[in-house]
């Protein structure tokens, strides 16, 4: 089969024949259609990523259909034929609150979803949303399932509450806002860019600011008319102490990521005067995959995509999600 391997890092993906896996007791073939890339297959491009395992096929979000599947599949595995999607991970453990030892994200070191083919336990594999295409769907489990578990499992997020979500124009923010609005929330955004901006209005969010705005979180909790009880971001950093402006008392803030770096000289006072959670969040179970896939069934959502690619153009593509100027998520079309 076809498969886009890194070979070294800081160089670039390359398009290589290897064998095609067999499944083996309990396990799933998946011919894949669509994939999607996260930030997470450039920074194991740079080589910063622990536990490198070289060369290795990349991609964590994959869909497709069942081809085969070994002996001893559990009775509810989809049929051969069946369109699905890919859980993301890899031995979460049997703590629901946070992860195992043992846990990773699919695409190094195990090989992941830039293939024609993949071979994964067959409670990893769900049926697709019948309202969505394969390149929609592709878009959907790593940033579906961390954006669920960070609103849902973690913040607790309930219809009418006002949320703020940070960093629109990314695949886990976005989805974040869709799944928010979708349960009953108000959701407000921030970002960068004046056109990324302008087109979270389509996804009929109730504001938006530039962060790059003087004194822009007092001006946004003005224009929403109060503080928010949910943050949702994953920058971190120095920024941070503008969300603790922003959130109400008792209010929740949560993040997946910390792009801007450590969060310095954080106020304690802000935080327990204000008796706020601050609350990390990571990937998530297979419960809140399967969760997140029943709320996207239920509200028809639909992943906001960026452009698709052919697998053969996979440089390409993570080269324009290095440039971090994609709005919604960057997929590869696999096969015809």
């Amino acid at each position: 089969m076809q498969a886009i391997q890194l070979h070294a890092v800081h160089q670039p993906v390359s398009l290589s024949e290897v064998p095609t896996p067999s499944p083996q007791p309990g396990e799933v073939l998946v011919k894949l259609y669509a994939a999607a890339l996260n930030h997470r297959d450039v920074w194991i491009q740079k080589g910063q990523y622990g536990g490198m395992r070289l060369p290795s096929i990349l991609g964590a979000d994959g869909a497709g259909t069942v081809a085969t599947h070994g002996a001893d599949v559990p009775a509810e595995t989809p049929i051969i034929g069946t369109k699905v999607l890919i859980y993301p991970g890899v031995d979460w453990g049997d703590n629901p609150r946070a992860q195992g030892k043992s846990f990773r994200v699919l695409g190094m070191p195990d090989d992941g979803t830039f293939a024609e083919y993949i071979v994964r336990p067959a409670r990893y594999v769900l049926p697709l949303p019948a309202h969505l295409s394969f390149e929609q769907g592709a878009a959907l489990p790593l940033a579906g399932l961390t954006a669920y578990r960070a609103a849902f499992t973690r913040a607790q997020v309930q219809p009418g509450e006002r949320v703020l979500i940070t960093g629109i124009g990314g695949g886990v923010a976005l989805t974040a806002a869709q799944l928010c609005l979708a349960q009953g929330a108000e959701v407000w955004v921030t970002s960068g860019s004046a056109d990324k901006l302008a087109r979270a209005q389509a996804l009929s969010v109730r504001g938006s600011i530039s962060y790059k705005e003087e004194n822009w979180a007092a001006t946004l909790v003005k224009q929403a008319g109060g503080p928010f009880d949910v943050i949702i971001d994953s920058a971190a950093g120095p920024a941070f102490n503008a969300l603790l402006e922003a959130a109400a008392p008792g209010g929740r803030i949560v993040f997946y990521g910390g792009t801007l770096g450590a969060i310095p000289q954080l106020p304690p006072a802000r935080v327990f005067w204000k008796q706020l959670n601050i609350l990390g969040s990571t990937m998530g179970t297979e419960q809140d995959f399967a969760e997140m896939l029943a709320l996207v069934t239920k509200h028809k959502i639909v992943p906001v995509l960026d452009e698709v690619f052919p697998l053969a153009e996979t440089e390409a593509a993570l080269r324009r999600l290095k440039k971090g100027e994609q709005f919604g998520k960057i997929v590869l079309r696999i096969g015809a």
